[in-house]
């Protein structure tokens, strides 16, 4: 067993133009400050991160550690939960996601892609020159706008999807294993790969790739209704990275998972900060010490409730508790009594 890491925090949710949250070294205080040794940096945000700087100069990257060391703070894993999300994109979204991507590709899907997966082979290079083992990020979806068989879907038509999913993603990790980092892909509703099934879907297309792995988020599965823990059993070997994200699920005579095209605070799901949800957290930190989880807890904020300085603070004091400082030794040792071979066979009345 191990003790995993922690508390560390995704910085997405907090970076904006107002200090200490615009720049890397600043927010690096702040987390420190609350308690936090680790951040998950988001790749595509420049006012933290110059991701092409960090593939291609390896003096970059070692001043980045070091800002952040004088901290007491690592970096966890690079982000590019942005740019996997423009490697596959439905039509359906295409004006939707256009903002994700640089201004000079946008209104032209095939560009768009095509620096889609720049960014991620930008990634791979930065995260061996970070030294990092691990890497988040989301699929993409061309089959989402399909998920629910009505009108019925043409034959072969979810096939087709996942069939071009791997054919673009299998480079991409390709590129990783050169690189030696692991890619998290974050099990979540609007990607192609939202459950256990979809991901062994995927998983099949890519030739079962070793670097093809999980980014476990407990919440997404709470509002899904899928049975989170027996799914850290399941996939324990492919999850590699987790976000530790509260939620809750309170269904009505008017409304459920679908939540009836209503904002956040009116949904039967919602995303809560830690603690004042339904994730079994006592549960889930067990399951990760017991699989051997070598990762980082991660906390993500998103609530629709409590303010984001709150939910950090009181996030890494909670995950903080929450780790298991896993035994070097079994509670019964005490009661050994020193048996040996030849010991156990006369136990067993074995001549």
């Amino acid at each position: 067993m191990k003790t995993i890491k922690g508390p560390a925090i995704f910085l997405a949710q907090f970076a904006d133009d107002e200090p200490p949250f615009n720049s890397l070294d600043a927010m690096a205080a702040w987390v420190s400050e609350m308690g936090f040794k680790g951040v998950q940096i988001p790749s595509w945000d420049e006012r933290l991160f110059d991701l092409k700087t960090a593939a291609e100069s390896q003096t970059y990257c070692d001043e980045v550690k070091g800002a952040l060391a004088s901290h007491d703070i690592e970096i966890t894993e690079l982000s590019t939960h942005i740019q996997g999300q423009l490697v596959a994109v439905n039509p359906a979204y295409d004006e939707l996601f256009d903002g994700f991507a640089a201004p000079e590709v946008r209104g032209n899907p095939a560009k768009r892609q095509k620096w889609a997966v720049e960014q991620l082979m930008l990634a791979a290079k930065a995260s061996a020159n970070l030294g990092l083992s691990d890497h988040a990020t989301f699929s993409g979806a061309l089959a989402w706008p399909y998920f629910y068989p009505w009108p019925q879907r043409p034959a072969g038509l979810v096939e087709a999807a996942f069939e071009e999913l791997g054919k673009r993603w299998l480079p991409i990790l390709n590129a990783f294993d050169e690189a030696g980092v692991n890619v998290g892909y974050e099990v979540h509703p609007g990607e192609d790969l939202h459950d256990g099934i979809s991901f062994e879907m995927f998983l099949e297309q890519v030739n079962n790739h070793p670097r093809c792995n999980i980014l476990f988020d407990p919440s997404h599965m709470i509002l899904q209704q899928l049975d989170y823990l027996g799914f850290m059993d399941e996939y324990k070997e492919r999850i590699n990275i987790v976000h530790i994200k509260d939620a809750e699920f309170n269904p009505t005579a008017k409304q459920g998972v679908y939540g009836g095209y209503q904002p956040w605070i009116d949904r039967a799901g919602r995303f809560r900060s830690l603690g004042d949800g339904h994730v079994d957290f006592v549960s889930i930190f067990s399951k990760l010490a017991a699989n051997d989880f070598s990762g980082w807890a991660v906390l993500e904020w998103e609530c629709c409730l409590k303010h984001q300085e709150d939910g950090a603070r009181e996030g890494a004091e909670f995950i903080k508790n929450s780790i298991i400082r896993v035994t070097d030794k079994a509670f019964d040792d005490f009661a050994d009594v020193g048996t040996d071979a030849a010991a156990n066979k006369r136990i067993l009345g074995i001549s």
